[in-house]
């Protein structure tokens, strides 16, 4: 199996929702925006399946020794392999990869924040670099791109809180702000024992409202001349709100449940964001 096949397969299989976003793309772009997806899934993983600390920490310190050696022509995993002639005409610089990488460590470190201050710093080392990275990939011209891709990228990093708020509690991370719990009186035992409450809707309404703020501040910081070559981003606004949104219409029954799109909706989703040049109101 070849790099480039490794990282199209690991990215088919995954289902997420970045995936059909990037079927639109030319194939240079696609094939970049691919390895550089598949990345931060490989770095991620390292967090979300090792459970013994040490063990993932040392996992961590070898993609970042491997980031390295691979802007020194010395990769030896498929996805630096598939990603590095990527590098140089789409400006990806080995600080994006690391900080990446910093993001994900803070999951090793860190299970509680005390403000969204503090989540903020995480939200942008994990998903707001992601999202300026894509941009580039995208086909950025304009300066101010930056600023509306990582804005978005900390929208789509607010949903998947909401959307995983059980799921997270279960392998000991509530990533809700510590100040924001006591502001809605939610004990994190509620959330761990999967208790919901008016308190608990009342809580999570909160977090999808700066969500949505976030999306309409994002799409407002994009330049017009870019609008054309961040499609995808857009596509993945469209799919990610509208999660957020059934979400919302479920009550916010996230404690015991993931709830998700269907794969067709997205492909929907996406299609229509191509075919009108806009996410569709």
């Amino acid at each position: 199996m070849s790099p480039q096949q490794y990282v199209q397969q690991k990215a088919a299989e995954s289902g997420s929702s970045f995936y059909y976003a990037f079927r639109f793309l030319p194939q240079e772009r696609r094939d970049a925006i691919t390895a550089f997806y598949v990345f931060c899934r490989e770095v991620d993983d390292v967090v979300d399946e090792v459970s013994d600390l040490g063990v993932a920490s040392t996992k961590l310190a070898w993609w970042r020794s491997e980031v390295t050696k691979a802007y020194a022509g010395q990769a030896s995993h498929p996805v630096m392999q598939a990603l590095m002639p990527a590098t140089g005409p789409f400006g990806i610089e080995a600080k994006q990869l690391l900080a990446v990488i910093e993001g994900c460590e803070m999951d090793l470190q860190q299970t509680r924040y005390l403000d969204f201050v503090a989540l903020q710093r995480y939200c942008h080392l994990v998903a707001g670099v992601v999202g300026e990275v894509s941009a580039q990939i995208f086909g950025q011209s304009q300066p101010q791109t930056s600023q509306y891709a990582q804005t978005l990228g900390l929208a789509f990093q607010l949903t998947n809180i909401i959307r995983d708020v059980g799921e997270d509690a279960l392998r000991g991370r509530i990533y809700l702000p510590v100040n924001e719990l006591q502001q809605f009186n939610v004990k994190a035992h509620e959330i761990t024992k999967r208790e919901y409450s008016d308190r608990f809707v009342a809580l999570m309404r909160f977090q999808a409202e700066r969500a949505h703020r976030l999306y309409d501040q994002a799409l407002q910081l994009l330049p017009e001349q870019d609008l054309r070559s961040q499609k995808p981003g857009l596509m993945m606004a469209s799919i990610y709100r509208t999660l957020l949104r059934e979400i919302e219409r479920s009550n916010f029954q996230v404690l015991h449940q993931r709830i998700q799109l269907t794969p067709l909706r997205k492909l929907w989703l996406a299609w229509k964001v191509q075919a009108l040049g806009r996410i569709p109101r």
